[in-house]
């Protein structure tokens, strides 16, 4: 199995790039967000790969960072997605941003991608909110507009966790009652909603 790619970039198409790596050219498939990150033609690049093995085919998947391909791993898990929906998705939502939505239970952030309606976005977000406790939220996750989670939100999310909730789960609950009840929601009242949902 192919699991990184080091080379120059031949050439590029909407949805793949063509890897030259000593000689041999290497086709590709890449989401929008990776292939705009890639260098010019003639420029190194050294990508991770996902190969996948078919009866008929042989494909290879490429992604700038690792984040984006433990992403694609978890997303085509889910039934109904498969590599084409997944790459859709990545080139709509950063990995950060995929946390963010899944965790926040935020399904209309994905029905952007192509492909994903509101029944596969749902389906989505219930198999893989358990699954993402080994991503990262990152300092730049976003609830209610907030550039970062600060303020009343931030007490919020810390008073859930220690109450004993997962940060995933107490982030999800928090973003949603922020939704609800707007960004410059008191404190109090962010707990109380996230506890309602958190034992709904």
């Amino acid at each position: 199995m192919i699991a990184k790619l080091t080379g120059v970039i031949d050439s590029k198409t909407s949805d793949a790039a063509v890897i030259d790596v000593g000689g041999v050219g290497y086709l590709v498939f890449c989401s929008a967000r990776s292939l705009n990150r890639l260098p010019a033609t003639g420029g190194p690049i050294s990508l991770f790969i996902e190969t996948h093995v078919r009866e008929d085919h042989i494909h290879l998947y490429g992604f700038v960072d690792a984040a984006e391909r433990e992403w694609f791993r978890l997303l085509t898990t889910v039934q109904g997605v498969g590599a084409k929906v997944a790459l859709a998705i990545l080139s709509v939502l950063s990995a950060a941003d995929l946390t963010q939505s899944i965790a926040a239970q935020d399904r209309t952030s994905l029905t952007r991608a192509s492909g994903v309606g509101p029944k596969l976005a749902s389906r989505i977000v219930a198999e893989l909110k358990d699954k993402i406790g080994g991503f990262a939220l990152g300092p730049g996750a976003a609830v209610a507009g907030a550039t970062e989670p600060s303020g009343p939100v931030a007490d919020a999310v810390s008073a859930l966790v220690n109450l004993g909730y997962r940060r995933v789960e107490a982030f999800g609950a928090v973003a949603q009652a922020a939704k609800r009840l707007g960004p410059n929601a008191p404190l109090d009242a962010l707990i109380k909603a996230g506890l309602k949902d958190l034992s709904a």
